[in-house]
């Protein structure tokens, strides 16, 4: 026990009901109480949403009361452009950025060749992802927080792709710190689940949210010898 506000929100996640957020029969849409969770625990102002999909972060921050500025591909908006995300923040900075990227093609969203589950290779999808942590972390004032949700997966060509490992890799790389532990959110009710697939694999039935921090004071990258 701890005086945490939110004590339901631990290292696992799981929640049946996906709550009146969003439509769950958009393609990647994620429920909308992890979500709510993590704002109503770090309590930010102003909420960033550049991959808003179908709005459920957007249906949340109305719910409590916060402001949320969203964007999103279907839209044009291009999140991994650093000039796309200071508009999007209105010129200021913001105290959360909630993200749920595409785990690289597992499944394709928008038609637009900037969407990143087009991107063709694991290699150009992680440098357009990389100019995406990038831009978030911009935008961040000192102490705000960057929420990435994010899966690994078994691709038919590339093999395992450890998605989240790549994503701590990458805003490390940007100087984020990570604030929290991993939170492994259970994919209740995910349409892969419903698939008869005719290889045989150790099924992945979670995704991981991991909550990075811009510090107050820039870090200082070591020297390597």
């Amino acid at each position: 026990m701890n005086t945490s506000p939110v004590p339901r929100l631990t290292s696992l996640y799981h929640h049946a009901d996906a709550g009146a957020y969003g439509k769950r029969s958009y393609p990647g849409n994620c429920g909308g109480n992890l979500i709510r969770d993590l704002l109503l625990y770090f309590k930010p102002r102003v909420v960033l949403d550049p991959m808003t999909g179908s709005g459920t972060c957007a249906d949340v921050c109305r719910e409590l009361g916060m402001d949320c500025r969203s964007g999103d591909i279907h839209e044009g908006f291009d999140a991994t452009s650093a000039e796309s995300m200071q508009q999007l923040a209105n010129g200021g900075l913001a105290d959360f950025v909630w993200a749920h990227p595409p785990y690289w093609r597992q499944k394709l969203y928008a038609a637009d060749g900037r969407d990143l589950s087009r991107t063709p290779t694991l290699g150009a999808f992680l440098e357009r992802y990389a100019l995406f942590i990038e831009a978030a972390a911009g935008v961040l004032r000192p102490g705000g927080r960057l929420a990435i949700l994010m899966g690994d997966y078994q691709d038919r060509d590339a093999g395992f792709v450890p998605l989240v490992y790549h994503t701590k890799r990458l805003a490390f790389d940007t100087g984020l710190v990570q604030c929290c532990t991993d939170i492994v959110r259970f994919s209740h009710g995910a349409s892969s689940g419903r698939k008869v697939y005719r290889s045989s694999f150790i099924p992945g039935l979670h995704d991981v949210c991991v909550v990075f921090e811009k510090p107050r004071t820039p870090r200082r990258k070591e020297a390597r010898p």
